[in-house]
């Protein structure tokens, strides 16, 4: 005879209802950012299966890989037994949904745009490990975090901000990215927050025009210096180019504040004597 286990209901972002059981024991993470919220609030030890790009906190790099962000080995995670498989949609299509869904596993995705909502995938993920406890207590710290950053930013002049995700070929951020809010909170604007869209390649004509009073370069091997097109910018000639670990802005989850705190003392030093 079949024993009817208890199962529980939970929303993700795509505002679809996921089935769950009541106790999730066996979850993978197909995101950094989801691995980092998963050991945040508690929960890295339900995790057996990351990608290859799950490198934080040390505790994940021992965990299974099973393969890169875009191209998950579907085979290596149906192997896992997972209960639950988290996707960000930041990153991933969910063209395997069909697949899990036949193996009776469960696919949450999130999509968070700003900072309040990367505390919802938080709070989500608190709430599908049954660590909303604590769950509740990470989010408070940052807020209390974050408050503070705007506190001592909020009579600062405002710096008109380009964020260079990539030298060649130029890519930034739009209105529908979670670091443009970043940006507005640390005391400056992104220049290129009227655009309706969460990432996009820039052309160098367009990017001459700009003159951003600082340069935030999210710091990676290949993305060090800004392009040549701003040579001649407010932000060069002023030497505000400032580097930051592209993992800490660009990955929305707990570290996201680290981030935002080292954003607003580069944009305003004098706020933070």
């Amino acid at each position: 005879m079949q024993i009817d286990l208890p199962t529980r209901e939970i929303t993700d972002d795509l505002s679809k209802k996921i089935k769950l059981p009541a106790q999730v024991d066996r979850a993978v993470s197909l995101a950094p950012n989801l691995t980092e919220i998963a050991f945040a609030v508690g929960a890295g030890d339900k995790l057996v299966g990351v990608t290859s790009y799950c490198d934080y906190p040390l505790e994940a790099q021992k965990i299974r890989r099973v393969g890169d962000t875009m191209n998950p080995n579907i085979e290596n995670i149906i192997a896992l037994k997972p209960q639950i498989v988290l996707v960000s949609t930041a990153s991933q299509i969910e063209t395997f949904t069909k697949t899990l869904d036949e193996q009776n596993i469960a696919v949450f995705v999130t999509n968070p745009n700003s900072l309040d909502d990367i505390y919802k995938s938080i709070f989500q993920i608190g709430e599908i490990f049954s660590r909303e406890e604590k769950a509740g207590q990470v989010v408070d710290e940052l807020k209390r975090r974050v408050a503070e950053v705007e506190d001592r930013t909020s009579t600062a002049k405002v710096e008109k901000v380009f964020l260079q995700i990539s030298k060649e070929q130029l890519f930034t951020v739009g209105r529908d990215s979670f670091i443009t809010d970043l940006i507005n909170r640390a005391g400056g604007i992104s220049i290129t927050s009227n655009v309706s869209t969460a990432y996009l390649p820039i052309s160098k004509e367009t990017a001459l025009a700009l003159n951003p009073d600082a340069i935030i370069l999210s710091d990676s091997e290949d993305n060090r210096k800004p392009n040549d097109v701003f040579k001649n910018s407010s932000a060069v000639k002023n030497g505000k180019v400032f580097r930051i670990n592209a993992d800490l802005i660009s990955r929305p989850g707990p570290r996201i504040v680290d981030g935002l705190e080292q954003m607003a003392r580069a944009l305003h030093p004098e706020s933070f004597k």
